[in-house]
């Protein structure tokens, strides 16, 4: 269990102290945009690999259960598990001025649409989905570890994001920031903005229901939990 908080501090330090901080503007300073996104790449892609085998080790050690999840969340887990897969692959591609290097889209007239009339920081809503569901599937002290993790990093992003484009961008960031809601549908509710399902792209829905739908089917074989209780499809 050490390891597994090792690897969690480790991962949000780098996103939190790092990449949220100033002190990411003196990295780049010293070794140039480029490098420092290199090696933060990097050291994200090994962090996430720490975590999962970490994770993966608590099978074998004391790890205390909290709570047993009812049986409505574990069979309804699937649907809300399609809002996440359709949250993350339509908003990885909407063109999305919180992305990185993805200012300039706020200058075009119709920099608001699809995804982003739902919530402007779509992928990190379904990082949030995701991990609070699996935290509440599980119930132990492991999976609070690894998923909370995620679902922390992911809540504390998109604030980051904002206050980062509010600092740098001025007017264009409230403009946009006016039409768009971090918490998905609250600029709709709100009245600041329309539904439009059409300009969400139907190929991008399909997209997220077939990447859903292969890791429904490969639950099982991927992380030795079948997606239904009671069900083995193979």
């Amino acid at each position: 269990m050490i390891n597994l908080a090792a690897a969690a501090i480790f991962f949000l330090a780098i996103h939190l102290l790092v990449s949220g901080t100033s002190f990411r503007g003196r990295l780049v300073g010293m070794i140039g945009e480029n490098a420092y996104m290199g090696l933060f790449s990097l050291a994200s892609i090994g962090g996430i690999v720490w975590l999962c085998m970490a994770y993966n080790a608590t099978d074998n050690i004391p790890n205390r259960l909290y709570w047993v999840a009812p049986a409505g969340l574990a069979h309804a887990a699937p649907l809300v598990m399609i809002f996440a897969f359709l949250f993350a692959l339509i908003g990885l591609t909407t063109p999305n001025p919180t992305a990185v290097k993805a200012e300039a889209l706020l200058d075009k007239p119709d920099a608001v649409k699809g995804m982003l009339r739902i919530t402007r920081h779509p992928f990190l809503w379904a990082v949030m989905i995701w991990a609070a569901l699996h935290i509440g599937l599980n119930g132990d002290r492991a999976s609070i570890m690894f998923f909370g993790t995620f679902l922390l990093l992911a809540a504390l992003g998109t604030l980051s994001i904002d206050g980062k484009r509010k600092a740098a961008l001025g007017d264009k960031w409230k403009a946009f920031a006016a039409q768009t809601s971090n918490l998905p549908f609250a600029a709709i509710i709100a009245r600041r903005n329309k539904l439009a399902i059409g300009e969400l792209g139907w190929w991008r829905i399909l997209l997220g229901l077939v990447a859903f739908g292969a890791v429904f089917y490969g639950h099982l074989y991927l992380f030795s939990v079948s997606p239904v209780p009671g069900w083995a499809p193979y």
